[in-house]
């Protein structure tokens, strides 16, 4: 785990404690995709002995959010990054830990260049897969996020 890394763990449990105390986190970031996870503890059960959807929408949000915020600190300028929409898809019980990765880097770079070099706010559907501990897919979230600089 890296020192940015870190920091977004540590940015969690002072701006988004309920996320830090079900059990998000960041676990890798790089240029091209995101990894973040979260076990199925009692503290984010639903009734159905599985984890509550929006615990793993937390999840799967943190691991595409990470990738929009580490863009945006790396270009150096204002940019306004807001989720306008969100789509979601299950397709097992949620138990054990649960590792979402978002894999869409490459195209969030083109993007954030798009609105560094337009006036225009741009939007990007980016997507973040989670996986139990067998590998299995148990949910699929897609997160629309704006992006707009901001000063123009």
């Amino acid at each position: 785990m890296d020192g940015y890394t870190r920091k977004v763990n540590t940015y969690l449990f002072f701006k988004l404690p309920s996320a830090w105390w079900c059990g998000v986190r960041l676990r890798e970031l790089t240029d091209l995709y995101a990894v973040s996870t979260v076990r199925y503890r009692w503290i984010n059960q639903n009734p159905f002995k599985s984890m509550f959807w929006a615990v793993q929408g937390m999840a799967a949000e943190l691991a595409t959010g990470a990738l929009v915020s580490r863009e945006i600190r790396k270009s150096g300028r204002g940019i306004s990054m807001l989720v306008l929409k969100n789509k979601a898809h299950f397709t097992k019980k949620a138990r054990g830990r649960i590792t979402f990765r978002c894999e869409d880097g490459a195209r969030l770079s083109e993007t954030l260049n798009t609105v560094l070099n337009t006036d225009t706010g741009e939007t990007i559907w980016m997507t973040a897969i989670g996986r139990d501990e067998t590998g299995e897919i148990v949910s699929e979230f897609h997160f629309e996020w704006t992006l707009k600089a901001r000063g123009r």
